[in-house]
């Protein structure tokens, strides 16, 4: 993805106090993501795209929730996601580098993934391509995951197939350290 300039301009400092005090809760002192900037600068698209984060805590773990964040934008080609939450995400997630790159280059099959993780990956994908499971790709995943956690991985990627649609639509930018796809 090239460096090139926001279809909608993002917000640029100062913020309004509210949008501030936002900004600082999410990103903990980091800069706001152009992502963010963008959004926010549309008060409904903001809160409902707020609304809809799935980063807290949840029946996942931090290594599944990435492992489906990481495929959902590789396979939706959101260099962008993808690229942030490598960069943030990854090794506090213990992903190594073979498994980073499997996330956008491989497949169920990739021999880095334990058995959970390909019906893991098996999951995501067959919710990208088709919106649903086969019995056999719903059993496999069943047996590796409850009903919270497979309800948490249907909503991880449909959000993130939607922020895919933001980002790419919107042309963002790459974000100055977030990663790149594979060469």
């Amino acid at each position: 993805m090239s460096r090139a300039t926001p279809r909608i301009a993002p917000l640029a400092p100062p913020y309004p106090p509210e949008i501030q005090a936002q900004f600082d809760r999410i990103m903990r002192g980091a800069p706001p993501l152009v992502l963010f900037r963008v959004m926010a600068g549309h008060g409904r698209a903001w809160d409902k795209f707020r609304a809809g984060g799935l980063l807290d805590p949840g029946p996942l773990s931090l290594r599944q929730r990435e492992i489906v964040i990481d495929r959902t934008c590789a396979l939706s080609k959101c260099e962008y996601e993808w690229g942030v939450h490598v960069a943030v995400f990854a090794g506090p997630a213990r992903l190594t580098e073979d498994e980073v790159r499997a996330t956008a280059e491989g497949d169920a099959t990739s021999p880095c993934w334990s058995p959970a993780e390909q019906a893991l990956i098996a999951a995501v994908d067959a919710l990208h391509h088709r919106a649903t499971f086969t019995d056999a790709e719903f059993a496999a995943l069943a047996a590796h995951y409850d009903e919270a956690q497979i309800l948490e991985i249907m909503l991880l990627c449909g959000f993130y197939r939607t922020v895919s649609y933001l980002a790419n639509g919107l042309r963002l930018p790459l974000e100055e350290k977030a990663a790149q796809f594979p060469a």
